[in-house]
């Protein structure tokens, strides 16, 4: 499939109706992830099951604290030629319903995204955390690792849920305070150039910012409290299965260096990709498709049947 670059150089009403026309190609849908059917998850998929093998398996991709199902609308288009791909709003964004807890731990995310696979009759997958995404994945291998064949973390968030009680309260209080005070336009205004780096195009940084003022206060505030409870490196050190961890060598907000500890609380691998920032497969999608294709390919290689 060919991949036209984004050609919006600034987050107008015209660069949103563009933004909204490629997302049309990959429609926002909802399903139930209950039993009673009142818990909702909104999710983009690309899916060409007339071509799809058999032995592929399903990607599902979690976004981080600023985004949604529609920041990997590149990686839509590239991956899903060749396999079910899949793309949530995380509870307490978009459609989905928020989680029941005010401060919620890394489980009830977990927990939110198996009953969702289990609607979509997804046993097993390849998953991939972005930041904040990544605690969430990384609490769902733990306690479903029979469901994985492989956990890819991009500029995973660590989390400060080993930090002290003082450390853990500045970086959720500074954040709540942003938001009560900026709310997501502002938010989106104020921090979303540090999502990129230098080498970032203009299109790439409009896309952060049109995905960055859609979030919804209360989700936001909900995944600040469970950034500051979060402890992914625990989780990866429990965790048994096929890890790999990558960063952009220019992310300010989970350095490389970070990753790379993390990466080691796995004994995985880590890749650092050059030229690129936190949200990377924005701003470089042919280098993070890529990287995600051979994780997958490499996970079904070595699947057990």
């Amino acid at each position: 499939m060919t991949v036209n670059t984004l050609a919006i150089s600034t987050p107008t009403d015209d660069a949103a109706a563009a933004f909204e026309a490629r997302l049309a190609c990959f429609p926002a849908q909802v399903a139930k992830a209950d039993e009673a059917g009142d818990v909702r998850v909104g999710y983009r998929e690309a899916a060409q099951l007339h071509a799809l093998r058999s032995d592929t398996l399903p990607l599902v991709l979690l976004h981080g604290i600023g985004s949604g199902a529609a920041s990997w609308v590149q990686q839509l288009e590239t991956l899903g030629g060749t396999r079910r791909v899949l793309a949530w709003d995380a509870p307490g964004y978009g459609d989905s319903t928020p989680v029941a807890a005010a401060s919620p731990a890394a489980a009830d995310y977990a927990a939110r995204l198996a009953g969702w696979l289990d609607t979509l009759g997804i046993a097993r997958c390849v998953l991939v955390g972005h930041s904040l995404g990544a605690i969430m994945a990384g609490a769902f291998a733990v306690a479903n690792p029979q469901r994985l064949a492989g956990l890819l973390l991009i500029s995973p968030a660590g989390g400060y849920g080993a930090s002290s009680e003082a450390l853990r309260a500045e970086k959720r209080d500074t954040r709540l305070a942003m938001l009560a005070e900026l709310g997501p336009a502002g938010l989106a205004a104020k921090r979303s150039a540090n999502m990129l780096s230098p080498h970032a195009d203009d299109a790439a940084r409009a896309w952060v910012r049109w995905n960055m003022a859609r979030v919804l206060p209360h989700g936001y505030a909900q995944a600040t409290h469970l950034l500051a409870n979060a402890d992914l490196a625990a989780d990866l050190a429990a965790f048994q299965g096929k890890v790999s961890v990558a960063a952009g060598a220019d992310d300010t907000i989970t350095p490389p260096a970070a990753c790379e500890r993390l990466a080691a609380a796995a004994h995985a691998p880590f890749e650092v990709v050059p030229g690129a920032g936190h949200a990377g497969y924005i701003e470089a999608p042919a280098a993070y498709s890529a990287l995600i294709d051979a994780f997958c390919r490499a996970a079904e290689e070595q699947r057990s049947f």
